[in-house]
């Protein structure tokens, strides 16, 4: 061999020992590029929210009209935004839609209790005294021992106040409900909370505790209904569950607690999507459930402009009458979705009677379990929101037959306040899907693409380091 081929042959040895370690670097500075580049764009699709929102919203995939009811899609997010939404969001703060009579006992009927929550954002902030509008004021009536640690997280600071006042609930009747579990008039062991001041959120709540609830609600009360179901009363009953369900994943998803140490706040957009976003059956069961629960509201039109709203707050009261009004007779909602729910083709045919007693005593089960519920403020929410259904339910399906005699409709001070907070609470969760899901699912279907085709372009990367050499 020659002096010269030896050169070439050391030559080549020695950028063979510098061409992989090269190439090496190079694979790695492309795929950080990448990769910044991605989470890059993620940053920038947060941080300006107005960028191409609006675009989005006018390409949502739910269209047409809502199944089972006799608004379309385009109508009823027209009305929540413009109307509804708005009127909602301002009577929920009035000081008589504030505060929520309820039985915070842990006891649960159907299994023994296995430990509460133990998360601070768990408990139920207690109303001081000095907060009670006049005529919620009261002398001590006693409720469970201050020293009862098992419902109170084994904390004393955690216990709420579970006195109340007969007096706050004069000018209202209190009837019983065949379709919930609850008995307002057992008052020694209920409390008043304020629910602004105990926001529906994400509280940690989680595990075998919690997936227990919904798994008994879906499988031994509420079955999902086979592709050939011809009961629509049994349709009904499940979609108001998944509907109601959708809602409060969707408000535990949107005021999360993304870290405990700094105690921030802010939207869980993967947990949104998961839940509820990437289900179209879920988001159509909640429109279906909002306008189920508002034509509860609009039937009741002659019952709740005559109601008393009586907090001792002249203005307020007044306030709250005049919000009442607006909502029971928008224009808008009354000429673009007048009837959002036709309830009179239910309960037909000879097997109605019967039928009516088999859902209503799986609903009140739903109502029941609601006590096994492990996190107070989870419980709180829970109880609340299903009176509410219930209430929508008493309204829709038990004036004027067997149920109540031929009595007019007759509610409880509990179960308007549990209506309209409810309303409320599919109102806020029917905009947000209207609002973000184009942005969110685009968002994360994009994500799941990229993380799919990660083998193939880390390939792709690698090959095109080496063709450098």
């Amino acid at each position: 061999m020659g002096k010269g081929a030896i050169k070439e042959e050391e030559s080549e040895k020695k950028r063979k020992t510098w061409r992989w370690p090269l190439a090496t670097l190079v694979v790695v500075f492309l795929a950080v590029a990448v990769s910044s580049r991605t989470n890059s764009n993620v940053g920038f699709f947060f941080s300006d929210r107005n960028s191409c929102s609006c675009s989005l919203q006018k390409t949502g995939k739910y269209k047409g009209m809502i199944e089972d009811c006799c608004c379309d899609y385009e109508t009823v997010d027209n009305l929540n935004t413009e109307v509804l939404n708005p009127l909602l969001q301002d009577l929920v703060t009035t000081p008589f839609f504030r505060y929520y009579k309820v039985k915070l006992w842990c006891d649960c009927p159907f299994w023994p209790d296995d430990g509460m929550c133990r998360l601070r954002d768990c408990s139920v902030c207690e109303c001081p005294e000095n907060e009670f509008p006049e005529p919620f004021k009261k002398p001590f009536v006693p409720g469970l021992p201050s020293d009862d640690l098992k419902c109170q997280e084994g904390k004393p600071q955690g216990a709420v106040d579970r006195t109340i006042d007969n007096r706050a609930f004069r000018g209202w009747v209190e009837t019983k409900n065949p379709w919930t579990h609850d008995d307002d008039t057992d008052s020694g062991e209920m409390s008043y909370v304020n629910l602004q001041l105990n926001p529906e959120r994400y509280t940690g709540y989680t595990g075998p505790s919690a997936r227990r609830i919904w798994d008994s609600i879906y499988s031994e009360n509420c079955p999902k209904y086979s592709s050939g179901e011809t009961c629509p009363e049994k349709k009904v009953l499940y979609k108001l569950i998944s509907g109601l369900h959708s809602s409060i994943s969707m408000h535990i998803a949107a005021d999360y607690l993304l870290d405990e140490s700094r105690n921030q706040w802010g939207q869980n957009i993967e947990l949104m999507y998961d839940r509820i976003l990437r289900h179209p059956d879920r988001v159509r069961n909640m429109y279906f459930t909002y306008l189920f629960v508002l034509r509860a509201v609009t039937k009741a039109t002659a019952y709740l402009e005559q109601a008393e709203y009586d907090t001792g707050n002249h203005a307020e009261d007044l306030k709250t009458q005049s919000l009442i009004k607006q909502l029971l007779y928008s224009p808008k909602l009354q000429t673009a979705c007048p009837v959002p729910f036709d309830e009179a083709k239910l309960w037909q045919g000879q097997s109605g009677p019967e039928l009516k007693q088999q859902i209503q005593k799986q609903f009140r089960n739903i109502s029941a379990l609601m006590d096994c519920v492990g996190c107070e403020k989870c419980r709180l929410w829970g109880k609340l929101q299903v009176q509410g259904l219930g209430t929508a339910l008493k309204i829709l399906f038990s004036v004027g037959n067997q149920d109540i005699g031929d009595q007019t409709l007759q509610l409880q001070r509990n179960e308007v306040i549990a209506l309209v907070n409810l309303l409320n609470r599919l109102s806020e969760s029917v905009k947000m899907v209207h609002d973000m899901s184009p942005d969110v699912e685009r968002l994360m279907e994009d994500q799941i693409a990229k993380v799919s085709a990660k083998p193939a372009r880390l390939r792709r990367i690698w090959d095109l380091a080496v063709s450098f050499w």
